[in-house]
């Protein structure tokens, strides 16, 4: 297995896309295009080459490419009692940027047996390298359903984190190596990310020997985000404010976009202590990177990160992007972290 300090151990955000043969290609919560016994097949069949895809661009830290969730908060919410589907209202998440079609919580949350069993077994059994396994994270979860039952947006998150710890807790011991918890949802509400955010993080990864990790970026390559960032400025400041207080947390790593992206680089520097995923790779551009370009912008970002702290990775998921895309980039990622070991490891220049 490999040994998880290799120098710029290279990984992706989460997602990729899917075979077209299994879902509705280029889009964010695409229909699945079978269902019953044939769907479950299919999503196996696209997990397995989600793992061959990533070892044959030379990724490090594997992922099962979310072949088996529509979205990467729904597929978990499936799992839970308490949630009704049947009460979907339009809801502005993300503090408006978008609307959603939402499920509602309608009483008290509990695991229904297991959310991610089957395809994290899968992963685990199909791949000897490090595998890491994407949850959502609290506060993104309560940015993402309607609320017909607690009437407060902490107690709530503190709710969802003691289900999704008991899944984390089952992923440990199904052999999941890293678990990264999502939360989008962090840049926008800064305020309370520090009141409560950050807390129910905790709480989610509470008694996990694995590596942890939260990811927090800017979203998807889609319009709504894309639009929502050209209203940001020149310099994307938000996480000046809660980098100090993740750094104090006790999640091991963070995951952030670095690659065409407007936050400073040495905001980085805030946090001490945490390895860093920095996203190399620009889910929001058709344009694909070269190795020299990934290479380059980690030689950038050892100016504030301990290089041996660095895993390269890409900005976000890849779900809605196309898949011919997507493969160009992962190769660009798994070359491009070849190139940075060469160029900044002990016997480079």
């Amino acid at each position: 297995m490999l040994l998880p300090r290799t120098l710029f151990p290279a990984t992706i955000a989460g997602s990729l896309p899917k075979p077209a043969w299994l879902a509705e290609p280029d889009r964010l919560w695409a229909p699945w295009r079978l269902s019953g016994a044939e769907l479950a097949a299919a999503q196996r069949d696209a997990t397995l080459l989600a793992l061959k895809l990533q070892e044959d661009c030379g990724i490090d830290i594997l992922t099962d490419g979310e072949q088996s969730r529509q979205h990467f908060v729904h597929g978990f919410l499936a799992a839970i009692d308490g949630i009704d589907f049947g009460q979907r209202v339009e809801m502005s998440i993300r503090k408006g940027r978008y609307k959603a079609m939402v499920p509602s919580v309608t009483g008290p949350l509990r695991l229904r047996g297991r959310a991610h069993a089957v395809e994290a077994r899968i992963a685990r059994t199909h791949t000897a390298r490090w595998l890491k396994f994407t949850l959502p994270g609290p506060m993104t979860i309560v940015d993402t359903i309607a609320d017909r039952h607690y009437g407060d947006r902490a107690e709530m998150a503190l709710a969802f984190a003691a289900v999704l710890n008991e899944e984390a807790l089952a992923l440990q011991a199904d052999g999941i190596d890293i678990i990264q918890f999502d939360e989008p949802a962090f840049n926008v509400y800064p305020d309370e990310v520090k009141e409560w955010g950050i807390a129910a993080l905790e709480r989610a990864a509470h008694g996990l020997a694995c590596t942890t990790a939260v990811h927090i970026c800017y979203g998807y390559g889609i319009e709504a985000n894309i639009a929502w960032k050209q209203t940001l400025g020149g310099e994307w400041r938000q996480y000046e404010d809660i980098f100090p207080a993740l750094a104090a947390s006790r999640i091991d790593q963070v995951a952030i976009e670095c690659r065409n992206s407007r936050v400073p680089l040495e905001l980085l520097g805030l946090l001490k202590g945490k390895e860093v995923q920095a996203g190399v790779i620009d889910v929001a551009s058709e344009t694909v990177e070269t190795a020299e370009d990934v290479a380059n912008l980690i030689g950038e970002i050892m100016r504030y990160v301990p290089r041996e702290r660095i895993l390269p990775t890409t900005n976000c998921g890849m779900a809605p992007m196309r898949r011919e895309t997507a493969e160009a980039k992962l190769m660009a990622l798994g070359a491009g972290a070849r190139l940075a070991r060469e160029r900044f490891g002990p016997h480079g220049a």
